[in-house]
């Protein structure tokens, strides 16, 4: 089930919280629930994904990303992700999560998250994530502009990121339906 209450409590807690730039982090804090861990009692990996969530979407709002999907009526969507995980999260351990957006360019913004427990890194995240319009994806360019942020070139692109989307580039899709490949 989408924790729809721990989301609604980061709203809460981040309501007064001043602006960010679109390439500032925003930390927030989390705890490790026994209902988020897995048989091997450690956080459950697709619930991590779930968690990272609860970083992006403030993140968004605070950046003014969520005023803007709203007057536009556009949606975000995450368009893929790599996560590499280093250490385990225990239940109860408290998560200290930093989110920001890295880069973008012509259809995709790159953000990265982090998780942290007792200071070491526990996991880092890379979502290519895209804003949906009735038409499709909405160029970033036109979503900056809609945030009331001159459409300036991204930053350089990394070039862990670039090797990243020039390997998903080469990825088939539709994936292989089984036998050999």
């Amino acid at each position: 089930m989408y924790p729809v209450f721990r989301l609604l409590k980061e709203f809460l807690v981040f309501r007064s919280a001043p602006p960010l730039g679109l390439t500032e982090t925003h930390v927030s804090h989390h705890i490790c629930w026994p209902w988020d861990i897995d048989l091997f009692l450690e956080l459950n990996n697709g619930r991590t994904l779930t968690l990272y969530d609860l970083g992006r979407i403030p993140l968004a709002k605070r950046a003014g990303l969520v005023a803007a999907l709203r007057q536009n009526q556009w949606g975000l969507t995450v368009a893929g992700s790599s996560v590499r995980y280093r250490r385990r999260v225990r239940a109860f351990d408290r998560i200290t999560m930093h989110s920001r957006a890295v880069c973008w360019d012509d259809r995709f913004i790159y953000i990265e998250q982090s998780m942290w427990v007792r200071g070491q890194a526990t996991s880092d995240a890379l979502f290519r994530t895209a804003i949906t319009g009735k038409d499709g994806i909405v160029p970033p360019k036109t979503v900056l502009a809609a945030m009331g942020v001159s459409p300036e070139i991204s930053p350089e692109i990394p070039d862990w990121i670039k090797a990243w989307t020039d390997a998903e580039s080469l990825r088939p899709w539709p994936p292989h339906q089984g036998g050999k490949i």
